[in-house]
């Protein structure tokens, strides 16, 4: 008889952060469930897999997290089909907590946030889950989004934390094919328009592992570009924030040229750009010039300072709230340079402006 829930877990070379997982999702109080963990044939996944009596399938070559999902759907034939990835720390409960809400006819998928392991993360790694759950500054992304009751509808589920009725995914083709990228975000996209209703337990945490810096900040730049992509095969899946922050690296370069030529035309000179008073010194353009990039560096600050204090990560505390706002600062850049590549490949018919690697090289 085919198990009520199958979890399913996409890897590539990552066995031993993927032991942790599975050790996670032996010890479930949910017990009507399988695991499915789909990678390379050859993978070292395999074999640590298989040691603890759950299930690896061959991802035929896939290349990408789209389809080897897809593969393990054709693959399973259980009610429930759940996702996380090989880098988290599975609560004992995690799977409990989102399958009772499937009594509900109305919920067709259901997740909860996600959030970096407090015990196990440096104060890098905690700065960026305060930057990722940041009020102002997140960018759209679904990063550490807390639902404020015991189930609250939502647009889109993390896909480190997500459970859906295999039915549904039946319905809508599974995960777009070829994705590079948002493949979460299309798939409920798809699952929206077909008139099917999204949840989120903000009680069903899942703890994930970030990482460091500079992989985060490819990881970011990355998704700026695929989240275009996207929104270029679904455009209602675009919104105002996405545009708003491909203008950041824009606004930032034009501040730093206008403090600059400020400079270099007497703006700086003393007491000019101390003395605020406009009786003692003409405020000017020059002045002005430069007076500005201070002022939208405070500006910033505060805003990001403020937004990291009243987010959800567990991880926050003065230092990492402080450093947040930089990690913020390089997160936004990067995800407009993302945003902005892509647009750039759409306009000159890039081969790279399709969101599916059916024809990459």
């Amino acid at each position: 008889m085919p198990s009520r829930v199958c979890v399913v877990i996409p890897t590539v070379d990552n066995s031993t952060e993927l032991a942790v997982a599975l050790d996670g999702l032996t010890n479930q109080t949910f017990k009507e469930m399988e695991v499915v963990v789909v990678g390379p044939d050859q993978d070292p996944g395999r074999r640590v897999t298989e040691e603890r009596g759950f299930r690896y399938i061959d991802d035929k070559g896939s290349g990408n997290r789209a389809d080897a999902c897809n593969v393990a759907i054709e693959g399973t034939d259980s009610e429930l089909v759940f996702f996380t990835d090989d880098d988290v720390i599975v609560p004992q409960d995690w799977v409990e907590k989102l399958e009772r809400w499937f009594e509900r006819p109305e919920v067709s998928g259901v997740g909860g946030p996600n959030f970096a392991p407090t015990e196990e993360s440096d104060i890098w790694q905690k700065s960026i889950d305060v930057a990722f759950c940041n009020k102002f500054l997140t960018a759209g992304t679904n990063y550490g989004r807390k639902s404020e009751g015991a189930l609250e509808e939502v647009e889109q589920l993390p896909g480190v934390n997500s459970a859906y009725r295999r039915e549904v995914l039946e319905e809508v083709g599974g995960f777009d094919r070829g994705a590079i990228g948002a493949e979460d975000v299309m798939l409920d996209h798809r699952i929206r328009l077909s008139g099917h209703r999204l949840w989120s337990d903000g009680t069903a945490t899942m703890w994930h592992r970030r990482r460091g810096i500079g992989r985060v900040r490819r990881q970011i730049r990355n998704y700026g570009l695929v989240r275009t992509l996207a929104g270029k095969r679904y455009p209602s899946l675009w919104g105002w924030s996405h545009s708003l922050v491909s203008t950041f690296p824009i606004l930032v370069c034009l501040s730093f040229v206008t403090f600059i030529w400020g400079c270099l035309n007497g703006g700086l000179s003393w007491p000019s750009f101390w003395d605020i008073s406009t009786e003692a010194v003409p405020l000017g353009i020059e002045r002005a010039s430069v007076h500005q990039l201070p002022t939208l560096a405070i500006l910033f600050n505060i805003i990001a300072w403020f937004g990291a204090m009243i987010g959800p990560s567990p991880s926050k505390g003065p230092v990492t709230v402080i450093i947040s706002s930089m990690v913020s600062f390089m997160l936004l850049w990067d995800y407009g340079i993302g945003i902005n590549k892509a647009r750039i490949s759409i306009l000159t018919g890039s081969p790279n402006s399709q969101i599916d690697d059916r024809d990459r090289s």
